[in-house]
């Protein structure tokens, strides 16, 4: 069978993505994975390889060349910027174009940074929701994916003051089709999906808060009803363990840090991030832009590579 083809866009430039791209180049073939093409700046690449001291040769690398930082030298490198924002947003919508032209099958995304896309002027909180405007997408979820714990959002990038009075029946079913969805994607079968309370002992019976058995519980209710192997809401201090124990195969989790802080306690480096719901695949690493330690060598590509692995066992489903 012959390999997918997957762009890999290169995320923020000031970021780590540039460095983790080469180092993932650089210590797995990549080639063996999948048919890759880098969406980003040939300049860029040649440069971090420069910077860091890294025995890699550029031209190892397929990059489409967008040249969207005209000077690398002189790129703010470790900080948001309105230049860094605008190659983003560059480099994503021109993975959107190939795949409308057929030209690659799915797409990994490096990180980028909220700040800087606003910096530039762009609306998005991130990857997700600019994917989903500019596929014309309009329902969709964030997941996430390790070996031992996989998890799936109802809210997203929301402030905390805000999930309470988004967590609505409807809003928590779909969630709970997402993540029958998320679970087909990933070849699990007959999942078992276990869903989190939003307040602390999921309620306990409505004493610490409404939600839970007012529109949690109903939701679970609803979809189990049109046969989905669900259950819960399970108080969210004790379900990820017992995910991560192998009793559930997927959870989900009402907001963004209830989801994202266990799963990154033990998926830090490894940790791959896909939504659900795009009319391809979309995978990246689970972590940010890293500015604190980007272009100096210290970024670990680990994550990078499982999202490559993750995109092409999914693309070739």
């Amino acid at each position: 069978m012959a390999k997918k083809r997957i762009a890999i866009t290169m995320g923020d430039p000031a970021g780590i993505g540039p460095e983790i791209i080469v180092k993932a180049f650089a210590e797995e073939d990549i080639y063996k994975i999948c048919n890759p093409i880098v969406i980003g700046d040939k300049a860029i690449i040649k440069e971090v390889i420069k910077v860091i001291g890294i025995d890699f040769d550029s031209d190892n690398i397929e990059v489409l060349n967008l040249n969207e930082i005209k000077n690398p030298s002189k790129l703010a490198k470790g900080h948001p910027s309105e230049d860094s924002g605008r190659a983003s947003f560059s480099y994503i919508r021109q993975s959107v174009e190939l795949y409308r032209l057929g030209i690659i099958e799915a797409i990994v995304t490096c990180p980028i940074s909220k700040t800087a896309l606003r910096m530039a002027g762009f609306p998005w909180s991130g990857h997700t929701d600019m994917l989903a405007e500019l596929t014309e997408t309009e329902s969709y979820a964030m997941a996430f994916y390790s070996e031992s714990l996989k998890v799936i959002l109802a809210t997203i990038h929301i402030p905390l003051k805000d999930v309470p009075y988004l967590i609505k029946k409807e809003k928590v079913i779909n969630a709970i089709f997402f993540a029958k969805k998320a679970c087909d994607m990933l070849q699990i079968e007959t999942p078992r999906i276990a869903v989190c309370g939003l307040n602390p002992h999921a309620g306990e019976n409505g004493i610490i808060g409404r939600e839970d058995i007012e529109e949690i519980a109903p939701a679970v209710n609803e979809a189990k009803a049109l046969g989905i192997n669900v259950s819960g809401p399970y108080p969210a201090d004790s379900i990820f363990f017992r995910a991560y124990r192998g009793e559930f195969d997927m959870v989900v989790a009402m907001y963004h840090d209830q989801a994202l802080a266990p799963f990154k306690l033990i998926a830090f480096d490894s940790g791959v991030n896909f939504t659900v719901g795009l009319p391809f695949i979309r995978t990246s690493p689970d972590h940010g832009t890293a500015y604190d330690i980007a272009w100096q060598g210290k970024a670990n590509p680990r994550s990078l590579i499982e999202a490559i692995k993750l995109a092409a066992r999914m693309v070739n489903l």
